[in-house]
Order: C-alpha cells, then sequence, then structure tokens
C-alpha cells in the first residue's frame, strides 16, 4: 500500500513550482489532490497532472486566498467532491525583493496578506473538517530566510516566513488533542520560477550566471528539486511521521551550515 493511498489532500499553489512538486509526488504515493491556486495556469497544470496520473482524482480551483468567502466555499466544494480532508499544504506564497526603507505598504502588505493572511485563511477552513478524521497533518512552507538567515531586500519575506513558523508550533499545540498535527518546511533555495525569476530580475543579460553562482555558495553546489521537497513534504503528511508535530525540517542543500564563506581549508 503506497504511503498517501485513500488520503486526500489540498495544495496551495500547486500549479508550479514547490507546490506542483508536492503535487506530483503526493499523486506518485497514492493520494487525490484539490489544487487551490491563482496563477492563470492551473487549468492547464490540472490536464496534464490527469494525463500523467489517469488513475488519481485530481481536481483545482482558482482561488486567490486572500478572500476568505472564495477559500471557504472552494473547501465546501472540495468536501462536496471528496467528503473528506485529511491533508493541507499551505504552499501558497509571494517573495518581492525591495529595499525596507523604500518599500511602500503595498508591497509590505502583499507579503503579509498572502504569506501569513492567506495561509490563516485556507487553515481556517479546513481544520473543522480535519476534526472529523481519526489522524490529520497540515504542512506550512516556511522557509529558511526569516527563521535561520536573511540578505538584503527580503524584510518583508523574512517577516512573513518567520511568522509561519511561529503559526505551525502554535496550531500544533492548539491542534493536538485534535489528532490533527503541524510541522514546517524550510526550503533554502528550490528551483522554481520565483527563483528564476529572481535570476531574471537581478541580471536580466544572463540570469544563469545569478542561479550558477546561488549554486556554488551551497555545500551540495546545486539548487534542490521541486521533487525533492514534495518527497519531504510526504512523509509529514503520511503516518510515517506520526509521532512529529510542531516541528522545523530544514532542506537546504547544507547551504545554512557554513559560519562563513571567506575561509576554508
Amino acid at each position: 500500500m503506497k504511503k498517501l493511498e485513500n488520503k486526500v489532500a489540498i495544495i496551495t499553489g500547486g500549479a508550479m513550482g514547490n507546490g506542483l512538486g508536492i503535487a506530483k509526488v503526493f499523486l506518485k504515493y497514492g493520494a487525490d489532490i484539490a489544487i487551490l491556486d491563482y496563477a492563470e495556469c492551473i487549468e492547464e497544470t490540472i490536464n496534464n497532472l490527469k494525463k500523467e496520473f489517469s488513475d488519481r482524482n485530481i481536481i483545482g480551483f482558482k482561488v486567490d486566498i486572500r478572500d476568505k468567502a472564495k477559500v471557504k466555499s472552494s473547501v465546501d466544494e472540495i468536501i462536496k467532491h471528496y467528503k473528506k480532508i485529511d491533508i493541507l499544504i499551505n504552499n501558497a506564497g509571494v517573495a518581492k525583493l525591495m529595499s525596507f526603507v523604500d518599500m511602500p505598504d503595498e508591497v509590505r502588505d502583499f507579503h503579509f496578506d498572502i504569506n501569513i493572511k492567506g495561509t490563516w485563511n485556507v487553515t481556517q477552513a479546513v481544520v473543522p473538517y480535519m476534526k472529523k478524521n481519526e489522524s490529520s497533518s497540515i504542512v506550512n512552507l516556511s522557509s529558511v530566510t526569516g527563521p535561520r538567515v536573511a540578505d538584503a531586500g527580503e524584510v518583508a519575506y523574512a517577516t512573513t516566513k518567520a511568522a509561519i513558523l511561529g503559526f505551525s508550533k502554535a496550531l500544533a499545540v492548539e491542534l493536538v488533542d485534535l489528532k490533527i498535527r503541524s510541522n514546517a518546511i524550510l526550503p533554502g533555495y528550490i528551483l522554481t520560477p520565483m527563483v528564476e525569476g529572481i535570476g531574471r530580475d537581478t541580471n536580466p543579460d544572463d540570469p544563469q550566471k545569478v542561479i550558477d553562482g546561488i549554486a556554488s555558495a551551497i555545500p551540495m553546489k546545486r539548487l534542490g528539486t521541486i521533487e525533492e521537497l514534495g518527497e519531504l513534504a510526504a512523509f509529514l503528511a503520511s503516518d510515517e511521521s506520526s509521532y512529529i508535530t510542531g516541528h522545523e525540517f530544514v532542506i537546504d542543500g547544507g547551504s545554512t551550515i557554513p559560519e562563513t564563506m571567506s575561509v576554508g581549508i
């Protein structure tokens, strides 16, 4: 029996990047999934996944997770379709690099409203249904940025990702008696459209040079893949991690280990 067989998972931001990697791994392990995403490519992603995983049930909703009413109605539709929700992956998030001094409130709120409030909205809509299960799992995508490290231009993003880690831990304590586990994944650099966008913004003429520069500073000398992140999410979502709640799991190729990049032997 596959580790996620007979499980129903909601994946926010599942149309691309880390969310798509998680979706593919979950389907591989037998889960049925529902994707919530605001990206224009969501319909194309759903169709492609149905072709690749024809034995699985896959549905999707174009949802802005800042819209609490829309989130709730989408979750209600998922319940009508699947009758239950076992797993919630809060993956949807945004990052826009800008100096703290120059950042307008609109950019600050863009991060806060999606990364924090959006995660809150989806979780609050899903938990009442999870309460009915024998066991459930919530996995929140935080980041090494904020809880572990930070660079200039990342104040808004780092603040929200640190908040998501606190959210995960507090949620774990509050929901433990309902047999709902809550854990956080802290990715380092994973090769996603977001990271590729940073490359284009930093060096429009040669974005790959930026990616290669990032990789050179990682002990493993490469960025992670969305499927590798998906494997970690699948472990935390499955019964294999049944005695784990309120914890954080770094997946970064060792990038947060070195004390300095300028001293060596």
